[in-house]
């Protein structure tokens, strides 16, 4: 099975590309976020691919970011999904803001992608929201912190430290929040990384 390509981009349309691998070209279909981070036409790039075999095609699906790429194929695990409602579903809506309609069971915001009716969104929802968390990326974790973007890779870097201490994601994150809270915003925006680690574990002990 294909994983990933590297090559040059020979073409772009509205649902996929062509890239040039070694002479050879792999015709990939993209969701709407994975083209807009396509570079122009002539250019290097990598992408992650997923190849789906059926009886009469091999079809390449193909991601910027390994977690897009995740998403799939969680999304492709939900019972009536196959991989172009997914690409849709990808499409159709932000990554963070995808999980956490499947995590609020948001069914009204679901059905507003192309595709979803409500029983799909109900799928998505009871199969789902219990495997979101596993995939939305730490640096959108740590918006829900209240961080601005120049903390952002400090407090995704310090969520990351307490969830492989083994503390779920939701004690990590209201633990950082407790400590911002109890610092003060500009306090919080100097912390180095090892006092807000420190800070955080004495906030969920």
């Amino acid at each position: 099975m294909i994983a990933s390509l590297t090559g040059t981009i020979q073409y772009i349309s509205t649902d996929r590309c062509v890239v040039d691998v070694n002479g050879v070209g792999y015709e990939v279909f993209l969701s709407a976020v994975g083209l807009s981070k396509l570079p122009e036409t002539g250019a290097k790039l990598f992408l992650h691919i997923h190849t789906s075999v059926r009886e009469d095609a091999i079809v390449l699906f193909g991601f910027a970011e390994l977690v897009e790429k995740d998403m799939f194929l969680t999304l492709k695990t939900v019972s009536g999904i196959g991989p172009k409602l997914a690409l849709a579903v990808l499409s159709g809506m932000q990554m963070d803001l995808l999980c956490q309609a499947i995590g609020s069971e948001d069914i009204k915001m679901l059905t507003t992608i192309s595709g979803v009716g409500k029983k799909t969104a109900e799928r998505i929802c009871v199969e789902l929201k219990d495997k979101v968390g596993s995939i939305l990326p730490i640096t959108a974790k740590a918006a829900s912190v209240g961080t601005s973007t120049l903390e952002a890779s400090v407090v995704a870097d310090a969520l990351s430290a307490l969830l492989n201490l083994g503390y779920s994601d939701s004690v990590a994150r209201e633990a950082l929040a407790k400590v911002k809270e109890r610092a003060g915003d500009e306090v919080f925006a100097a912390m180095p990384i090892e006092q807000l680690i420190k800070e955080g574990l004495g906030a969920v002990s």
